[in-house]
């Protein structure tokens, strides 16, 4: 009888945490930004069916690098818990704090478990406050830790150096149109110090703004209004441009993002 391979837990979770970093890094980046209204979601997606970025619940976004069909599960878990909350109680306790805390012990869990492999997601979960001092961002690693961001966050393959770029550049009375072209020249940085460009209709965008009259205050900014703000000396779009609010974004639809490994 042969005597089994060991392998030391540290060194088993070492290895697990490598395994799902490399996943996540074959994703491409997203950005979370604060400006002066409320909170912008940027990141590349030639999907138009498949989103990186979803509404939880009135205030609160949800934002995912990774596999697909893994954030997509927790995505649909989300809105359950959300939901359920919001009915049972009020909808006021359903927070971006308590949706983070249910996300880390699910993926706590999956990652401490022997017995399935890691998820290769990172998560981003934010809420927008009746001022700015009220907004709440949170991101979410594969291993289930949660790291209370401000101001910017950046998720995803190249997520480092877009991070120090976002760091450097950027601040909360941002309007949206400067967030936007900020989030875009973050993204567009190659680790060679080249810039690349990325066309409008490659990237998805949504906003959770403050300033909506309705209780849901998440919507997603697409076709002529986005290629306004990108313009040089763009202006906000006018309100009464038609804007891709998300439909049943608080339901089981198949909203989430790009493709396995995107």
């Amino acid at each position: 009888m042969t005597t089994p391979f060991y392998v030391s837990p540290a060194q088993a979770m070492q290895d697990r945490a490598e395994y799902a970093r490399k996943g996540i890094a074959r994703g491409r980046s997203l950005v979370v930004l604060q400006y002066a209204d409320g909170i912008v979601f940027v990141g590349e997606n030639p999907s138009r069916a498949l989103h990186k970025f979803s509404e939880i619940y009135d205030r609160i976004g949800f934002a995912a690098a990774g596999k697909y069909n893994e954030y997509e599960n927790l995505r649909i878990g989300g809105v359950r818990y959300a939901d359920l909350r919001g009915y049972t109680y009020d909808r006021d306790d359903v927070t971006a704090r308590g949706l983070a805390n249910v996300y880390a012990q699910t993926l706590g869990t999956i990652f401490s478990s022997q017995a399935e492999k890691p998820y290769e997601v990172e998560l981003v979960v934010a809420e927008v406050g009746e001022t700015a001092e009220g907004d709440q961002i949170y991101r979410l690693p594969h291993d289930g830790s949660i790291v209370d961001e401000h101001g910017s966050v950046a998720v995803g393959g190249n997520a480092e150096q877009i991070s120090t770029y976002l760091d450097q550049r950027h601040n909360d009375g941002m309007s949206l149109s400067e967030a936007l072209k900020l989030a875009v020249q973050a993204l567009s940085n190659q680790t060679n110090g080249n810039e690349r460009e990325i066309p409008a209709d490659r990237l998805e965008v949504a906003v959770l703004d403050r300033t909506r009259p309705q209780k849901r205050k998440f919507k997603r900014i697409v076709g002529s209004q986005l290629a306004r703000l990108l313009e040089p000396g763009g202006a906000e779009a006018a309100p009464s441009e038609p804007s891709a609010d998300a439909a049943g974004e608080s339901g089981e639809d198949s909203s989430g993002a790009e493709e396995s490994g995107q």
